[in-house]
């Protein structure tokens, strides 16, 4: 029997590919040129299922799923938040003082900021951190070093030569796994709903749309604005702090429906356990 797969956006090693292995140690883990490739992945075939990186506590946010998310006929179905621990990789036998360049993602770098200066490392982006763990590895030379995962250290056969380089304790990816079909959980269980609705083009448009939500006792945890082609309609993603069958949620939406166009439901999944308090 073959193994179930899940895909993500980068090297073997890198952090999502952690944070796939973190929620899906049986799954095979398939490496994607791009988000694009990694949605396209499971109506393909090539995978069960897809997770993302959408928000970090220190990047902000990671990728765009409001362009993918409409287009890719997927829906949520889980979220993850994935501690960031960055490391110092070297080739074996590199030493930490002799180093002079450093490589790693573009977002990678500057979470190592306090490191890098106290070392006087030249700074190089790539992709992704374990396409920069990799070419560590291929370069063979002692003065390079990379930040990058302890896992990407195993796959690449790198010292650790030290732990723990990011600046922030707090440092968090938020993950999203995506499948083909929505898997809502039971009404008793905390739950995140995510929408993308786009707002009329009428004054106070954004208030009305969010009034039903307000009045019917539901938070929202995010909400991001995007415009149309044209810059004249916003766009809106959201997620919100409750069950989608709750009579609570249909009031909402059916108030909702009155200010916002093209309103699609991205999945109902339960609330992550790091969120650390109770959802309706």
């Amino acid at each position: 029997m073959s193994k179930s797969k899940i895909a993500f956006q980068g090297a073997l090693g890198a952090f999502s590919d952690l944070a796939c292995r973190t929620v899906f140690p049986e799954y095979e883990t398939i490496p994607c040129e791009s988000f694009e490739d990694a949605f396209a992945a499971v109506p393909e075939g090539k995978a069960d299922l897809a997770m993302i990186p959408v928000d970090n506590t220190i990047a902000g946010r990671v990728a765009d799923v409001h362009h993918l998310m409409p287009k890719g006929d997927l829906y949520i179905i889980r979220e993850h938040f994935q501690p960031v621990r960055h490391l110092l990789l070297g080739i074996p036998g590199a030493q930490k003082e002799r180093l002079k360049h450093v490589h790693s993602h573009v977002h990678a770098i500057p979470q190592c900021r306090k490191m890098v200066r106290r070392l006087g490392l030249k700074t190089h982006i790539h992709a992704d951190t374990a396409g920069a763990a990799a070419e560590i590895a291929e370069m063979k030379n002692p003065e390079h070093a990379a930040i990058a995962s302890e896992l990407a250290a195993q796959i690449y056969g790198l010292d650790i030569l030290e732990r723990d380089v990011q600046d922030e304790r707090h440092n968090t990816t938020r993950f999203l796994i995506l499948g083909q079909e929505p898997e809502i959980p039971g009404l008793e269980t905390p739950t995140i709903t995510s929408l993308i609705f786009s707002a009329r083009n009428i004054p106070a448009a954004l208030y009305k749309c969010l009034g039903g939500f307000a009045t019917n006792g539901l938070s929202l945890s995010k909400l991001e604005s995007y415009v149309d082609p044209q810059f004249q309609a916003a766009k809106f993603f959201c997620d919100i702090d409750g069950h989608p069958e709750s009579d609570a949620f249909k009031l909402a939406l059916e108030e909702l429906g009155f200010y916002a166009t093209d309103v699609k439901f991205l999945g109902a999944y339960p609330a992550h356990r790091f969120r650390g308090h109770n959802r309706k």
